[in-house]
């Protein structure tokens, strides 16, 4: 029986040294994980067994290491990793002996990955630094340039923050002109002018009009400037005179001020300011008009002194239908003699000179004017004078002066080459840009108008309209102003004839409203204050339609911070970014 016991207890013995590991093979590991981490801290060994507390003696419940270590010489040798005996092929710890077996690889799958990054982490950082890098070197400029063009502008604007090589991509003429010539551009609102606790708070309000979204613009060059005019000219916008206070700077105060002759100009793609040559007069509020001319343009200054305007007449002759319109000749004859016969404005010849300037400008590079007429004074007198600014020379001409009896200049609007006026005497004339002369139009009756509201004259793809307050009578009630309304007119060129297009939707109750065409559609902002509160409409009407449409696409979202003084004081641009 004692054979037996003692035969069961080998037996057992034999059992738990094949379950266990050779302490043979548990001191080379410990060695090899020694050269491998030579005087590594924190790394307790057991004397006794050789095995190194850091790792292999975690076990879990089938026997099976849970966190082992790779005992091969480098760690990136994948070919010696040998699967977790916790897996789904063994349920006990496996001996792992024989000289075919160089490496013990008890990690689970991915704890190896994770715990070489721990402990290389520098060496994996600058390696994924230099793939980058490499990336960006390797990305050629075309190709950055074509992404960024495509871009919306808030987006474009938040790109140029990624880096210096972004900023200067994105504001290169190269890349302005491709974003100017592509289909990408959408149309932007720009209010100027607006006042806050009586200051001009130099801030400038763009509408994202497709996104639906205000945005602020620092403007501290504007800072204390009001009563200025703003005209846009392809991506800039013109800040044209406008005054100062000299007792409180930065408030609206007419009691002491200066009236500037200055330019400024403001690039919204770049977020630039630049100053162009000066007026030869200075001016507030004046009426400004924006035309396209031909690359070999001159200004005319042979009749400067001359106060006379030639006349044309609409429709037809009082006796008889006049096709051929004789009676126009006639009046030319009358008026002027043979010498001047040339320079009458000839409807072949126009047409004419403006395919001529259409051609040469898409050869070369685009050339503009802008015109100036009209403002007030340095002692707020009326000006009846008028300046023409060429951007490619950088300076600014005296035109004729208007006629004696026009008036008041109120609005204005550059229509096909000729810079149409409106005065507060309810006249109409036209400069000619090319020729260099104003024409009195006129038109049939003028329609009716509340007077202290001045009319507003906008373009719209060689379409002249004309925005004007009436009053409308009620229903059966003939003769009896029942309310007003504001109505959009437009001029037949032809026939000088006009007819109403649409009615607003809106009461005019800012008798300052400002509207600017662009393309096919009007924009328009009403400001107003009523019961204590500042209220802010912004429309658009689009006139490509038969019947033209007004809609909102902006309701009381700037004006809650805003004086009733920005009521006077506003302005309006558009842009296409």
């Amino acid at each position: 029986m004692f054979s037996e016991r003692l035969t069961g207890e080998q037996s057992l013995g034999q059992d738990f040294e094949a379950l266990s590991v050779s302490k043979r093979l548990v001191r080379s590991v410990s060695q090899k994980l020694k050269k491998k981490y030579k005087g590594g801290r924190g790394e307790e060994v057991d004397d006794t067994r050789g095995v190194s507390l850091r790792c292999l003696t975690l076990y879990g419940r089938g026997g099976g290491c849970k966190v082992g270590a790779d005992t091969s010489d480098e760690f990136g040798d994948t070919s010696s990793r040998r699967r977790s005996s916790s897996s789904e092929e063994g349920k006990g710890y496996k001996m792992i002996c024989g000289t075919e077996e160089t490496a013990v690889d008890c990690f689970s799958h991915g704890v190896k990955e994770r715990f070489w990054r721990k402990h290389n982490r520098k060496d994996f950082e600058l390696e994924e630094s230099v793939r980058n890098s490499r990336m960006h070197i390797f990305l050629p400029d075309d190709i950055l340039e074509m992404c960024l063009v495509k871009l919306p502008m808030t987006s474009l604007m938040t790109a140029r923050l990624v880096c210096k090589k972004w900023r200067h991509l994105t504001t290169t003429p190269r890349f302005l002109q491709m974003r100017r010539d592509g289909p990408h551009q959408k149309p932007w609102a720009f209010l100027f002018g607006v006042v806050k606790d009586g200051f001009c708070s130099g801030e400038i309000h763009a509408l994202d009009v497709s996104q639906g979204q205000w945005h602020r613009i620092n403007a501290d060059i504007l800072r204390g400037r009001f009563m200025f005019s703003i005209a846009s000219v392809q991506d800039d916008i013109y800040v044209v005179g406008g005054c100062s206070s000299l007792t409180s700077f930065g408030r609206v105060d007419r009691s002491s001020y200066k009236t500037h002759k200055g330019v400024l100009v403001f690039s919204p793609l770049t977020k630039s300011w630049r100053k162009v040559s000066s007026m030869k007069h200075a001016r507030s509020m004046p009426i400004l008009g924006v035309s396209e001319v031909s690359s070999d343009f001159t200004l005319n200054q042979n009749r400067l002194d001359r106060r006379f305007y030639r006349s044309r007449v609409g429709g037809v002759s009082d006796v008889y239908e006049d096709p051929h319109r004789l009676s126009l000749r006639r009046q030319y004859r009358n008026a002027f003699d043979e010498n001047e016969a040339s320079l009458l404005p000839n409807r072949k010849s126009y047409k004419f000179t403006r395919q001529k300037s259409d051609q040469s400008s898409t050869k070369g590079c685009r050339r503009f004017v802008l015109i100036s007429v009209g403002g007030l004074g340095s002692w707020d007198e009326p000006l009846d004078s008028g300046e023409i600014y060429d951007s490619a020379s950088n300076k600014w001409t005296e035109i004729q002066k208007m006629p004696v009896d026009f008036g008041i200049v109120c609005s204005g609007v550059v229509c096909n080459g000729m810079f149409y006026v409106y005065s507060e005497t309810d006249r109409l004339a036209g400069y000619d840009i090319e020729r260099g002369y104003w024409i009195g139009i006129q038109t049939t009756p003028f329609p009716s108008r509340v007077h202290e509201y001045h009319p507003k004259l906008v373009c719209c793809n060689g379409r002249l309209f004309m925005l004007s307050v009436s009053w409308c009578e009620g229903d059966g009630q003939i003769g009896r102003r029942n309310k007003a309304v504001r109505k959009l007119w437009e001029l037949d060129l032809m026939y000088l004839t006009w007819s109403e297009a649409s009615v607003h939707p809106d009461a005019p109750m800012d008798w300052n409203a400002a509207f600017v065409g662009d393309r096919n559609l009007i924009f328009g902002v009403e400001m107003f204050k009523i019961f204590g509160q500042i209220l802010d409409f912004l429309t658009v009407c689009d006139v490509s339609d038969l019947g033209a449409s007004w809609r909102h696409i902006s309701r009381n979202h700037i004006t809650h911070e805003l004086d009733a003084s920005s009521c006077m004081t506003k302005t309006l641009a558009v842009l296409h970014l």
